[in-house]
């Protein structure tokens, strides 16, 4: 048997995939990974944006390299987004008033104009992602996933 390109991906996989987390987190996590960034790239925003956004808005300014971690960003990805960031003045690097060695990350009033445009974006897409669900099992779902997330890992 041929296997048929058109197909959804769920149904074109062997059976004992069909009920498999792995499998079904996956695709669940590439469609919503596609809606996702078709709703921010409408929205102006590029990848990687959101979460130093997000980060800067709740915890204020931050070294790069600690809002990397945080995020889990490399080094390198981290300055290309932050130099990005700041090219749309969504940012600013001023030096750490702890230690002027190394500069601090701020964001700008456009930033959180942003970051509010951005909300909206993912909120679209969550939406879109979730339309199979009622509005009780999509936070039943996200209730679950919180808790799982959560389950502290070994490092990689």
């Amino acid at each position: 048997m041929l296997h048929d390109e058109s197909c959804h991906p769920a149904q074109a996989a062997p059976r004992r995939l069909h009920s498999r987390l792995f499998w079904l987190l996956r695709l669940t996590g590439r469609a919503a990974e596609q809606v996702t960034q078709e709703q921010l790239a409408g929205a102006g925003m590029r990848r990687g944006f959101y979460g130093v956004l997000a980060s800067l808005a709740e915890f204020g300014p931050s070294a790069q390299a600690d809002m990397g971690r945080r995020l889990g960003v490399d080094r390198s990805d981290m300055v290309a987004i932050l130099n990005d960031l700041e090219g749309e003045g969504y940012v600013r690097r001023e030096p750490d008033p702890t230690d002027r060695r190394r500069n601090s990350v701020v964001i700008t009033r456009a930033g959180r104009g942003a970051l509010t445009r951005f909300d909206r974006a993912i909120i679209d897409a969550e939406k879109s992602t979730l339309a199979a669900l009622t509005p009780a099992e999509q936070q039943t779902l996200i209730g679950l996933l919180q808790r799982v997330a959560s389950v502290p890992r070994p490092p990689e």
